[in-house]
């Protein structure tokens, strides 16, 4: 009568086991970047941005692609105003210190219902403009050309620079008695954040979204 053969069980290498807990950490750390990328664009879509130093300083152009949820466009019906908020923040990296915040622009965008001329009016920097359709009015606040978000005194030809921009709707300046208690509300969600590298002479041209 034959015995079975034993089971060989291999025993991990001790010696192995810094090597995988570097190689699990990789991993999770690769996929935290990969979830925090997802997480920066919510509902807008970057179509293209560029940079370009002129005489007076540097200019952005940028426009971006989404949709209106409904739950604002059915708010914006009832009155209430939408508001949306680009921001830009010029860097210089510096290998010593925190690297330095050059300069910082801020564009908005009110957008309201007229009732009585049935017109959606789009309000930015003083200036008011009227229209027929709500896709017309979103097709104006979706971009801008030639924004001046750094002046020339404040670049210097040395040196490497980026650029963290934001575009989003802007739920801070909703009624307060719709914050409250939701947080951001729900069905609202339009953001997006980037951070992008300038060439060495501050130019930048991306023709569509990652």
């Amino acid at each position: 009568m034959s015995s079975a053969a034993p089971t060989l069980t291999a025993k991990p290498d001790p010696s192995l086991a810094p090597l995988r807990r570097w190689a699990a950490a990789l991993l999770l750390g690769l996929l935290l970047v990969l979830f925090g990328r997802a997480a920066l664009a919510d509902g807008v879509e970057l179509s293209h941005l560029a940079t370009q130093r002129v005489e007076e300083g540097l200019e952005l152009s940028f426009g971006t692609r989404f949709e209106l949820p409904h739950a604002a466009e059915d708010a914006l019906l009832k009155g209430v105003p939408i508001y949306f908020v680009a921001e830009v923040t010029v860097l210089r990296n510096r290998w010593y210190w925190r690297d330095a915040r050059v300069a910082r622009a801020q564009r908005s965008w009110r957008l309201t219902w007229q009732p009585l001329t049935r017109q959606y009016r789009v309000s930015t920097g003083g200036l008011h403009q009227s229209f027929t359709a709500l896709g017309e009015a979103l097709a104006f606040l979706r971009g801008v050309s030639g924004w001046r978000i750094a002046e020339a005194k404040e670049l210097e030809d040395e040196g490497r620079y980026y650029i963290e921009f934001s575009y989003r709707l802007d739920t801070s300046q909703l009624p307060r008695p719709m914050q409250i208690g939701l947080g951001s509300p729900q069905g609202w969600g339009l953001s997006l954040e980037r951070s992008l590298s300038l060439n060495p002479d501050f130019s930048l041209r991306i023709p569509a979204s990652p």
